[in-house]
């Protein structure tokens, strides 16, 4: 088991200088309980060299990860898993938020969480997960006779679709809903909408933060559930709570429900 830290925990943040890692570097400054060591971008990028917490943004986990405690992660796959290979080495906790991994990328995640605590999820927002509880719920009662349609909406620079909020979300509903087949956007002559299929639409726009709704729709009425981000922070939230919650955890991949799980525990006693 990883020791867990002792008076502040030191935390490496690969992705510095992304839409993400910038709100959870202002955010992980804040933490009485926290203290920012350094930060990781790719080779080349000209924040490489600038200070960040109390260290600097450099380009090689290897030189930073023995002084650290824990690292967290919102960049590329290809980044995401050069360095949760070095973590995985350690044995350091780690958070990781990237989306858009291909299922052979997927596996060696899960083989390397048998080597550290990993928590991962492609959304850290509470309200998300919150979301999809309710949707495996709403999905299960309402299996017979309603289609299930998800739209999700992000920002023009986004890199990867559909999200892997909105992917998460269509796999929640399939299971639920006994087993329905995943359909990734329709184009042509499509025919009569089959009453097994999960649509799943993606739109790309302006600078929206994100923005995920699942549609449960039967003959005369139609049931809505909707979560929007209006900027990064409920994210950020997240990941600093699963910050907390991975530290001293034995080696094995957690999820937000794991973290939320502790939460509650907390607030009942």
């Amino acid at each position: 088991m990883v020791q867990p830290y002792h008076t502040e925990m030191r935390v490496v943040l690969v992705g510095a200088c992304g839409r993400m890692g910038s709100v959870l570097a202002e955010l992980i400054a804040a933490q009485a309980d926290m203290r920012l060591v350094a930060g990781i971008e790719a080779f080349g990028h000209p924040a490489v060299g600038r200070p960040l917490g109390t260290g600097f943004i450099g380009s090689e986990l290897g030189k930073v990860i023995d002084g650290c405690d824990a690292v967290v992660d919102f960049s590329t796959p290809q980044s995401s898993l050069a360095n949760l290979r070095i973590a995985a080495n350690q044995g350091r906790p780690y958070v990781l938020g990237t989306t858009g991994f291909t299922a052979v990328e997927l596996e060696e995640v899960r083989d390397l969480s048998r080597l550290l605590p990993l928590a991962f999820a492609p959304n850290f927002s509470v309200g998300v997960n919150v979301l999809y509880r309710l949707v495996a719920e709403a999905a299960s009662v309402l299996r017979d006779g309603y289609d299930i349609e998800i739209v999700e909406v992000h920002h023009r620079k986004k890199k990867d679709a559909p999200s892997g909020t909105a992917k998460q979300l269509a796999e929640i509903a399939a299971r639920a809903s006994g087993g329905r087949r995943i359909a990734y956007g329709r184009h042509g002559q499509t025919g009569e909408r089959p009453g097994d299929e999960i649509g799943v639409h993606s739109v790309r726009t302006g600078d929206v933060t994100g923005e995920h709704t699942v549609i449960l729709g039967t003959d005369g009425e139609r049931l809505e559930l909707t979560h929007k981000a209006s900027n990064r922070m409920a994210f950020a939230q997240g990941a600093v709570r699963a910050l907390r919650f991975i530290s001293g955890k034995p080696s094995g991949m957690y999820d937000m429900n794991d973290v939320l799980a502790r939460h509650a525990d907390r607030s009942g006693s």
